[in-house]
């Protein structure tokens, strides 16, 4: 029996907060991953979701890896699937929660130390309804690429497509403005879902 397991490491948008469905996008990509894969025989698939709410790169750099070496023992085949960084650019107290310098070195070490050990992917943080706090997400989006293709790690850029989608802005926007519901969520799933690492990971992860 081929043991895949997933670890989905981030904050709310990880955690699918607002789903009504109670899926998010991490649900839907492996539901999609199980009807489509693990009916091959020898194969089983098992994904945790570490979102927690409101947590920055500095709170998750201080939990994800006692997390993840709990849920992905050796004999697994285990990888990490990291999201996170619209609340280090969350204006409080008269800054930023992260200043992007600091979020990039905390990223940088939970990817480095996690790609020693697992395959690695990262998703960036998705758009809100808030305009200048978009303006800190997509600078911060373009850092993190950046510093993905440095270490070799696939790196996704939904904030971009999200940003101009009706369905996604319309449903954060009507609701705290922050988060979707199922609908948004969809089309964040579906964006992973098109993405060629993931399905050339799964590809190579499932063959015989």
């Amino acid at each position: 029996m081929k043991d895949i397991r997933i670890c989905f490491v981030g904050d709310s948008f990880v955690n699918g907060t607002g789903d009504s469905m109670l899926l998010g996008w991490t649900g839907r990509v492996c539901q999609f991953v199980g009807q489509h894969f693990v009916g091959q025989q020898g194969i089983s698939l098992t994904y945790y979701n570490l979102g927690i709410r409101r947590e920055t790169s500095a709170d998750i750099g201080l939990r994800w890896q006692f997390e993840v070496l709990a849920r992905l023992p050796d004999a697994c085949d285990g990888r990490v699937v990291f999201s996170f960084g619209a609340n280090d650019t969350t204006w409080e107290q008269g800054r930023v929660r992260v200043p992007t310098p600091d979020s990039l070195r905390y990223a940088g070490m939970m990817l480095l130390v996690a790609k020693r050990r697992y395959s690695v992917l990262m998703v960036s943080p998705p758009p809100l309804a808030n305009a200048e706090q978009n303006q800190r997400i997509a600078e911060l989006v373009q850092a993190q690429q950046q510093m993905c293709k440095g270490f070799e790690i696939p790196y996704l850029d939904v904030f971009t497509p999200l940003h101009k989608s009706p369905i996604w802005m319309r449903e954060v926007r009507s609701r705290d403005g922050a988060h979707p519901d199922a609908a948004g969520y969809c089309e964040l799933a579906q964006l992973v879902l098109n993405w060629p690492s993931w399905n050339t990971w799964f590809a190579d992860r499932f063959s015989p």
